[in-house]
């Protein structure tokens, strides 16, 4: 049985940006994650994605973001569990919690911080005929190494930020780059809609908008696509050698639903003093939340699992004292 001071369920960057904030109130951590790497959502869909809402990083590689983060805590030698998936949740009398995995693994702790991202999650598929068919063969809905794209003829489909993102990084990649969006407006980030507009103005991309995918056609892989206006039904047809559907990630909750927590919409509901679940001693930090002004980034993410230690810290130690200790002053030491 491994025991520890906390268990996070979740191995992504919030989850291991709350390792260091726990080592600096020298608690323990042990992570617990269903993939079999580090790094969450970042090292499974898009490790090559250049991300740009990091303080102090102009731009980073999601990749490198994780080991970053895994440099970042190493002095407070973390344990973990991966390939596994957390299962049960039970409250001891003391208040403390086991849990297990789904391959038996029971681990002890006296607090248990959610940081599941999303949780389960899948690609949200567009519902076009003979999409299946090409999967693998020229239909991805993630990017792993966009030089796989490399002299590519390649078309994006989306309206959000991972659309937009993937956009201005394939331009330099693709032979030829076509965004195709359902509507006028794009929900992502105002600065990368204008840096988009900018490429499409200089015609290093295609830009289609109030259009949706409506066919696809080839043989034994993906050859063309047929996009159809929404308003006037014009129908245009591009040879494509890739598609990537950008819409997002369905999320599944899982075994989280039995585990007593209140939910709302596939979200923990947490306060936000310290990020504390309904059930005392269980918090949850990052995009598996929900509070009122919630936002759905990394660096947020990053904060609440700074109030959520401080929190942990005095569930566990109830009459301890808490001063606030400066890393610049301090410095880092581990266990």
């Amino acid at each position: 049985m491994i025991t520890t001071d906390i268990c996070i369920i979740g191995a992504g960057p919030v989850g291991l940006f709350a390792v260091f904030e726990a080592g600096l109130l020298k608690m323990r951590c042990h992570l617990v994650d269903a993939l079999p790497q580090k790094g969450g959502q970042l090292s499974e869909i898009y490790p090559k994605k250049p991300i740009y809402d990091i303080p102090g990083y102009a731009s980073v590689l999601a990749e490198e973001l994780i080991e970053n983060l895994e440099e970042q805590i190493a002095p407070f030698n973390p344990t973990y569990t991966l390939g596994e998936r957390m299962e049960e949740i039970d409250k001891q009398d003391d208040g403390s919690f086991m849990l297990t995995t789904s391959e038996g693994t029971k681990i002890h702790a006296k607090v248990v911080v959610i940081a599941g991202g999303l949780g389960c999650f899948e690609p949200r598929k567009p519902e076009v005929e003979r999409l299946e068919e090409f999967e693998g063969k020229g239909i991805r809905y993630m990017i792993l190494d966009p030089e796989v794209y490399r002299g590519q003829r390649v078309i994006l489909a989306g309206g959000g930020d991972s659309a937009l993102d993937w956009a201005m990084y394939l331009a330099d990649v693709a032979s030829e780059l076509t965004l195709v969006h359902r509507r006028t407006g794009f929900r992502g980030a105002p600065d990368s809609v204008a840096k988009v507009m900018k490429l499409a103005e200089e015609g290093k991309i295609r830009l289609i908008l109030n259009s949706e995918i409506t066919k696809l056609d080839g043989n034994g892989h993906l050859e063309q696509v047929e996009l159809t206006e929404s308003k006037t039904g014009e129908v245009v047809t591009i040879d494509a050698d890739s598609l990537i559907p950008l819409f997002g990630l369905s999320p599944k909750l899982g075994p989280i639903e039995n585990w007593g927590l209140n939910l709302d919409s596939n979200a923990i509901e947490v306060n936000t003093k310290d990020f504390q679940t309904n059930v005392p001693g269980i918090y949850a930090i990052g995009d598996i939340n929900t509070y009122p002004g919630k936002l759905k980034l990394i660096l947020c993410g990053f904060h609440e699992a700074a109030l959520m230690s401080h929190g942990a810290y005095k569930y566990i130690n109830p009459e301890a004292k808490v001063n606030l200790k400066y890393t610049t002053v301090n410095g880092v030491s581990g266990f």
